[in-house]
């Protein structure tokens, strides 16, 4: 999965701060194509999860923001792995109809795929979902009930799983942002889905990613923005997270093998969205920043506001970008 006489670098686009490009669904999947295409390329969920879809590429490591962070302060390294044995966690409070939908569409995956799905768990507790957008226009959320979610996992891990897949209920999401069909403002769950993932990577050290679940499972007919529809017409957004873990890499404190920050040779970033550790973490290890004009988000952290205008690299288009990279 890794192709040493290809450069190696990370693209991220942070969920839930509303970025024009990647903050839909799936519609930064074919900018992160273009660069898998002649780069080894890590990407966040965000980037390549579309329902039913996903953008993911062999070139491509999938890999969760908490453990993005720890990579890039140097904690882990990154092991290549294909295959892995999943373990799905789904919550409690999931109606059976809704159910019955999910373990289908996982059937379906491991069928058609070949993804190895050891099993599933039903948390012994309702997981206690809450989202919303705040004053500031980004998702963010609560969860009532997460260590639920961490017996399960355990249960799970116990069988011999090495990565997880969460599926936890969320209240019909509309009234949060009806704009989003119509691709504008923010992804309403996409918050609290980092705390749910969050959790899984920082106490189980195993790859993870998270699909909410809603009562409702009626495909909509109406026409949306090109930029949300992969969300609406499926009634399950599972698929894309088990394809995603399938080859997500593992997670390695021994910092003699695999993937080392290192190794990586750039970070690209949403022009306006610049205050995370990846940012910081490059600057101090002087691997280059390209923050990407074209792609926004609520946030309005840039290099300037930051007093970096000197340590990142600003750049029109994804494109402009890829073709600086490659001839760096």
């Amino acid at each position: 999965m890794i192709n040493n006489n290809k450069k190696t670098g990370a693209f991220i686009v942070p969920t839930g701060v509303g970025a024009s490009i990647g903050g839909f669904a799936g519609d930064a999947g074919a900018y992160a194509r273009e660069f898998a295409k002649y780069t080894n390329l890590i990407v966040n969920p965000n980037v390549v999860n579309a329902g039913g879809f996903s953008a993911i590429t062999d070139s491509m490591l999938y890999v969760e923001g908490y453990s993005l962070d720890l990579f890039f302060k140097g904690e882990v390294n990154l092991l290549t792995s294909e295959n892995n044995k999943i373990g799905i966690i789904y919550d409690k409070a999931i109606p059976q109809d809704v159910l019955n939908v999910h373990i289908n569409t996982h059937n379906a995956v491991k069928v058609v795929y070949g993804v190895d799905i050891a099993g599933y768990e039903i948390t012994e507790e309702d997981v206690g979902v809450e989202f919303y957008v705040n004053n500031s226009g980004i998702s963010v959320g609560n969860v009532k009930n997460i260590e639920t979610i961490g017996k399960s996992c355990e249960k799970l891990l116990s069988k011999g799983c090495d990565a997880i897949a969460i599926v936890c209920l969320f209240e019909d999401a509309e009234e949060d942002n009806p704009e989003y069909a119509n691709g504008q403002g923010v992804d309403p769950v996409g918050g609290v889905e980092a705390i749910l993932s969050h959790y899984v990577s920082k106490y189980y050290d195993v790859p993870c990613a998270h699909s909410p679940a809603f009562r409702t499972f009626q495909i909509d007919s109406e026409i949306i923005s090109p930029k949300s529809a992969s969300e609406y017409i499926t009634p399950t957004f599972l698929p894309c997270i088990l394809l995603g873990l399938s080859q997500a890499p593992k997670l390695s404190k021994d910092l003699s093998i695999g993937l080392n920050v290192k190794d990586i040779d750039f970070l690209v970033m949403p022009h306006n969205s610049l205050g995370s550790v990846p940012v910081f973490e490059c600057i101090k290890k002087q691997i280059p920043v390209y923050s990407v004009l074209e792609n926004s988000t609520v946030l309005n952290v840039d290099a300037e506001s930051l007093g970096l205008s000197e340590n990142v690299i600003n750049v029109l288009t994804y494109a402009d970008c890829l073709d600086r990279i490659l001839k760096s």
